[in-house]
């Protein structure tokens, strides 16, 4: 249901410098992405990439679940609406909203899906590239430096997706590629400033839960230096 509310509706917050227009759109569901990351980036941090694709999988798995669900009732006999009064199958069909959900669920998800899969694992990788690059060191560096490439990959993979492939996003005929690299643009300046804030947040994060959980993410780190 994410999914859908979140490209139903795109927030309009352009604004003017020295009366220069700056475009600035966003799809609704693109507010809460930048959390996602951090979870990932908590979760690689403490206990390593592994555990950290086992999350991403594990989420896929999930969306996979929502959709066969919905395809099984698509296909599967339903009961007939009755009309109140009249105990007679009702004349409009009752189906519309569910399949109307259904097709956008089914291209949006697709969409989520692919960007989230492959944004998530390029997030992961680049992170313990650099962790291992830095040993262990330099944590702001692989906080947003993972963060920052691999929600570039999702910004366009989620946009392109969503408007080429599930045809779930209204844009004017004739501005279709200006208003796609304004939702682009928009979206990973919006992700860009959301990972330099969280920096700050992961920093605390990391060092409360490392106490907490009894964790050393710097463990295997510390083995080698002895």
């Amino acid at each position: 249901m994410l999914n859908i509310l979140g490209i139903s509706r795109q927030l309009d917050l352009s604004f003017e410098i020295f009366d220069f227009k700056i475009p600035v759109y966003l799809f609704v569901g693109i507010l809460p992405y930048p959390i996602t990351f951090l979870c990932t980036d908590f979760i690689s941090e403490l206990y390593g990439k592994e555990r950290a694709r086992a999350v991403v999988i594990t989420g896929l798995v999930i969306n996979l679940w929502v959709l066969f669900i919905l395809y099984l009732g698509g296909i599967l006999p339903v009961v007939p609406e009755m009309e109140p009064g009249t105990i007679v199958p009702a004349v409009d069909d009752p189906s519309y909203a569910f399949f109307e959900i259904r097709r956008l669920t089914f291209g949006a998800t697709l969409a989520s899906m692919i960007a989230y899969l492959t944004a998530q694992f390029v997030d992961v990788h680049v992170f313990h590239f650099l962790k291992k690059l830095t040993k262990g060191k330099h944590l702001w560096l692989r906080n947003n430096g993972s963060t920052l490439i691999s929600q570039l990959v999702d910004t366009i993979s989620v946009t392109l997706i969503t408007y080429y492939y599930a045809q779930a996003v209204q844009i004017q005929q004739g501005s279709v590629y200006h208003t796609l690299m304004v939702l682009i643009v928009s979206g990973y300046v919006f992700k860009l400033i959301s990972a330099l804030l969280d920096t700050i947040p992961f920093y605390i994060g990391v060092k409360f839960l490392s106490k907490y959980l009894d964790i050393d993410p710097n463990e295997s780190y510390h083995e080698k230096a002895e």
